[in-house]
């Protein structure tokens, strides 16, 4: 079987316009031709593509699932050509990124202009969640992720380290006293994502423990949970690179800090197993790495 670009552009053309004419002008080709063209994608591929009226085309069934593949086939045709272009400013194409709302705010979008200045022919579309999205399903290219990542046949890439702590507003430690101990963190009020109200803390020999805390706030969205502790409500197990400047000013003050949080936690690049990452995607990666890096608290094994 053989089937050239030409006709699977056009295929899809057609089906976005609807309309053969029309479609085939765009490749200089009249109606007649533009029409032939179909009919020997069809006599190749051996089935209806589109129903055909006198005034409009609309894909047929096997037309609708073959169009996801002609139009699959044709990116990873537009990728090969990028991958091989000398100059990085050749690079084309639109990267879709999926992260958590405060590392999007806080690590991506403070970047995203010199990225798109070095990159004039690429387009990035950002989506900031704090739920996981499905990368595969709804089409992004990687997906930034922060922790332990659970099995999974998307390919990972290790950008930068994420640390944790516990941390409380100086109005509370002066209201309710300074844990010294994890028995004393018990009796605390702890702020905590979703229902996890477990904490794996390490003590300085290594050893682990785990305890079961308690507190009258919880919260889906890390940066809830942030202006919680910095309001005086309780403490907060946060990542670093969450807290840093409030760290730095005195506005949050470490909780135990003999002990870290466990297990320690790492920042990746998730992407589909299905094919190689596009030239675009991989200058993405690279430039984001570079970013991290320079981050102290980002920065480590």
């Amino acid at each position: 079987m053989s089937i050239d670009l030409k006709s699977l552009e056009l295929f899809v053309r057609v089906a976005a316009l609807g309309a053969i004419g029309k479609a085939g002008t765009e490749f200089g080709l009249s109606a007649t031709a533009a029409t032939q063209r179909l009919q020997a994608l069809e006599a190749t591929v051996g089935t209806q593509l589109f129903h055909r009226t006198t005034r409009a085309v609309s894909l047929s069934t096997d037309g609708e699932i073959f169009l996801a593949h002609a139009k699959r086939i044709l990116g990873d045709v537009e990728e090969a050509l990028a991958d091989i272009q000398p100059d990085p400013r050749d690079i084309k194409g639109e990267i879709r990124i999926a992260c958590s709302a405060s590392f999007g705010r806080l690590h991506i979008a403070p970047h995203v202009t010199e990225f798109l200045d070095r990159h004039p022919g690429v387009s990035l579309q950002l989506a900031m969640s704090d739920s996981v999205i499905d990368i595969v399903e709804q089409g992004f290219d990687i997906a930034i992720r922060i922790g332990a990542l659970a099995p999974s046949t998307l390919k990972a890439r290790k950008l930068a380290v994420s640390p944790r702590c516990l941390v409380a507003a100086p109005s509370y430690l002066e209201k309710y006293g300074t844990p010294s101990t994890l028995d004393e963190l018990k009796t605390h009020n702890c702020l905590t994502r979703e229902d996890m109200r477990t904490w794996s803390l390490a003590a300085p020999d290594g050893t682990v423990h785990d305890v079961k805390t308690t507190g009258n706030f919880s919260s889906t969205s890390a940066e809830a949970i942030t202006e919680a502790a910095l309001s005086g409500l309780g403490i907060a197990r946060k990542c670093t690179w969450e807290i840093a400047d409030q760290l730095s000013s005195g506005a949050l003050k470490p909780v135990l800090g003999s002990y870290s949080v466990s297990p320690f936690w790492k920042v990746f690049a998730v992407r589909p197993p299905s094919r190689l990452p596009s030239a675009r995607v991989r200058a993405f990666t690279d430039f984001l790495e570079s970013k991290l890096n320079k981050i102290p608290e980002l920065c480590g094994d």
